[in-house]
């Protein structure tokens, strides 16, 4: 006779008919339930997270113009200014994972740990990182020259071969922005006399709705009425040029702005489509891929290369003895400017195919037109020129899977100063390694 303590329950039939086997036994969430979990931000990233990286790379430039901008100091009210190492940091990291909207970065300080470490306590918003994204071009584009003339100087980079390409990307305007003279007339009539109603209605009953809200809504409308005006005078530039360009009066088209971003145009994007656009362009070193100068502007490819070596000669000094191009830069005037006896730099571009449009570079007897076409005859000058795909289109690639497809910003200098924030990042990384090389180089000799 079995004798126990307690009666035991009935045995279940198992699961599936398997005898013994009773009802699962499982960890189910409990959200609601306290924890303590004593912890500093510090221990929140590995010893080599990249968040880590970014500031050590940071911490090694020179803020200094950003620091001298500052209004608050000691001895003096107003409050204290957020240190502008965490806005480079933060925004740098966020180049770096492909984030490129100051309300996603604004999220991600908050609920990621990576950029809570970063800004270790201080609390940002997103009014502050999107102005401080696009206010310091400048600084920027001072920090990429100083940069890179920093790794000249240590012997690790070179300007003798240099390679261009343009790089189309997605402007912050809609393609039925784009307006002919009569539609941006009367939008900016209608733009000046929403204005004027607004100020009279502010003006008769200063009571009405919140103070804050009819700033904002004043503030909306001029903003408006300023990129209108603006949009008239680039239609005023276009209309000039197509003039210019085309004999017959009837074959014009009639030239459009966009309201929203003025200084945007219809490109051709890799696709093959046409939407709103900038063309961002690239000089790259080929023997270390950093990122030697940039560009923005609306324009094709063709008669960029002249400026970009004229660029790279104000930065450095110099400009550089070898430059690849593809087969869109190339045109007579640019040859000229920078071959010699005009210039110091040997052009290495593919001959277009005979053509009208291409007919002055075959039949040109200009020296340095002659010594273009001969050289690209040569096995050599063709093997020089195939670096290029190698070098600044894989720089492009690079920037790409960071994001870089579409700017959230309007205005070619706005738009130039997110480009240099993905090319000083990538020339951080780029001199990152080349010192470590070097280093190693040293302690195996």
């Amino acid at each position: 006779m079995d004798e126990t303590l307690f009666e035991l329950p009935p045995a279940e039939e198992g699961l599936h008919g398997q005898e013994g086997a009773g009802k699962p036994r499982l960890k189910q969430a409990n959200r609601e339930q306290l924890q303590m979990q004593p912890t500093h931000l510090d221990a929140l990233l590995g010893e080599d997270h990249p968040a880590r990286l970014v500031w050590d790379l940071v911490s090694q430039l020179d803020l200094s113009p950003l620091y001298e901008k500052i209004r608050a100091v000691e001895g003096h009210p107003g409050q204290n200014t957020i240190d502008p190492r965490i806005l480079m940091a933060l925004w740098l990291y966020a180049t770096l994972e492909g984030v490129g909207s100051a309300r996603a970065l604004d999220r991600l300080c908050e609920e990621h740990h990576a950029y809570r470490w970063i800004c270790g306590g201080v609390s940002v918003n997103y009014h502050t990182l999107a102005d401080f994204r696009v206010e310091h071009g400048q600084v920027l584009d001072r920090m990429l020259t100083e940069s890179v003339a920093a790794l000249m100087a240590e012997g690790l980079v070179s300007l003798r071969q240099t390679a261009q390409d343009g790089l189309r990307l997605r402007a912050h305007a809609g393609h039925g922005s784009f307006q002919g003279r009569p539609s941006l007339e009367r939008c900016r009539e209608e733009a000046e006399s929403h204005l004027r109603a607004m100020k009279q209605e502010l003006e008769s009953d200063p009571a009405v709705g919140s103070r804050r809200r009819q700033a904002a809504q004043e503030r909306a409308g001029q903003e408006r009425a300023a990129r209108v005006r603006e949009a008239l005078k680039h239609l005023e530039t276009l209309e000039k040029r197509q003039r210019k360009s085309h004999k017959k009066q009837s074959r014009l088209r009639a030239a459009k702005a966009s309201t929203t971003d003025p200084e945007a145009r219809l490109m051709r994007m890799a696709d093959g489509g046409f939407r709103p656009g900038y063309n961002a362009q690239l000089a790259v070193d080929t023997e270390t891929r950093l990122v030697m100068a940039v560009d923005v502007t609306n324009q094709v490819d063709q008669g960029q290369m002249a400026p970009m070596v004229s660029q790279l000669e104000k930065r450095y000094g110099h400009s550089p003895s070898q430059h690849l191009v593809d087969g869109g830069f190339v045109t007579m005037a640019d040859l000229r400017a920078v071959s010699p006896p005009h210039g110091a730099t040997t052009v290495y571009a593919p001959v277009p195919d005979r053509g009208p449009s291409t007919r002055h570079l075959h039949e040109s007897h200009i020296p340095a037109i002659l010594d273009w076409r001969a050289r690209m005859q040569t096995p050599e000058a063709q093997g020089i020129y195939r670096q290029r795909a190698s070098t600044v289109e894989w720089v492009q690639a690079m920037m790409r899977n960071r994001g870089l497809h579409q700017v959230c910003v309007r205005g070619r200098q706005k738009v130039k100063a997110v480009l240099l924030w993905f090319a000083l990042l990538h020339n951080l990384l780029i001199a990152r390694l080349l010192r470590q090389r070097a280093q190693a180089k040293v302690a195996v000799a």
